[in-house]
């Protein structure tokens, strides 16, 4: 698989913070997204590579494992899922290596507590818990978790809309065999999500992390997105269509709107978890546009206006 740099992907530096990284993934999503690129297949490319340069960069422990291991890494994300697969393409890592890589994660293998001492990400490799030499992945006879293993996490990322209608993830068991994973709707990033024995008899338990979106920003089960209104409209009052994140509504703009002034949209947010039938609400914060390149006409119409204020 080609080596993709990430950085260079969003133009940043590889010392970047958090900030930048957010930054400069918001501008090139809003950029590319398909909604302003239709049927545009090079934009929907970049948005796609874009994104997924977001996705590990903006996780920690996955932008330092894409640090450490470069193209490796997309071999690692290859191989997940696969029995008996070396996830890091053939390559044999060294017992230094695989110590340094437990401590990154802040672990020790074998704690003298008795539990496996693998962190979760190396029980997403394994499919839960350490490896046993010659046994199952999952510590116990017949493919059943030992009593003393830590319980299966896997990270799952999905987009806001995902969130908003509910979505599922085909995953895969250290046998072969794959399962669909629901995922319902309301979830936020910090969800965690309970597949009751999932794999091997066990429990698996999602942790969900939504990804930012270029129009909406997520407060809660608030969403706050920005509304264009034309000067005359924000000045006399009328009509300006707003974008909720699942159809488009005429909102009322009230007579002398200010730029800047946050108009709620009740019941058009996100799903509450577990109440389908309930929403949060939609935070419409107005933008008036400025009209540009103005004739002599119109500036003189103006220059009266003022002249009426003075």
């Amino acid at each position: 698989m080609e080596y993709k740099d990430y950085y260079k992907i969003l133009g940043v530096n590889k010392g970047a913070s958090d900030g930048e990284i957010k930054k400069a993934y918001r501008r090139l999503a809003k950029q590319y997204h398909p909604d302003r690129n239709p049927d545009d297949a090079a934009a929907e490319a970049k948005f796609k590579e874009v994104s997924e340069a977001y996705e590990v960069l903006s996780d920690p422990e996955k932008r330092q494992m894409y640090e450490r291991f470069g193209s490796q890494w997309q071999q690692y994300q290859r191989a997940q899922g696969q029995p008996g697969g070396n996830p890091f393409g053939g390559q044999n890592i060294s017992q230094e290596d695989l110590e340094q890589i437990m401590r990154m994660f802040g672990n020790r293998a074998g704690g003298a507590s008795g539990g496996s001492g693998f962190s979760s990400f190396f029980e997403n490799l394994f499919g839960g818990g350490g490896r046993p030499a010659g046994g199952s992945p999952f510590g116990g006879a017949g493919g059943r978790p030992s009593p003393q293993q830590s319980r299966i996490e896997q990270e799952i990322e999905i987009s806001l809309e995902e969130a908003f209608g509910g979505t599922s993830r085909r995953l895969s068991r250290p046998d072969g065999s794959s399962f669909e994973a629901k995922i319902p709707a309301g979830v936020k990033t910090g969800s965690t999500v309970k597949l009751r024995r999932a794999v091997g008899g066990q429990d698996v338990y999602l942790k969900i992390n939504v990804r930012d979106h270029s129009q909406f920003e997520r407060s809660g089960d608030n969403l706050t997105t920005a509304t264009s209104v034309d000067l005359y409209t924000a000045i006399l009052g009328g009509k300006a269509a707003v974008s909720t994140i699942d159809k488009t509504v005429n909102l009322t703009i009230p007579a002398g709107t200010a730029n800047g002034k946050t108009i709620r949209l009740r019941g058009l947010g996100m799903p509450k978890l577990g109440k389908k039938d309930e929403r949060g609400d939609l935070l419409a914060t107005v933008a008036v546009e400025i009209p540009q390149d103005l004739s002599d006409e119109e500036i003189a119409l103006f220059e009266q206006l003022r002249a009426l204020r003075e």
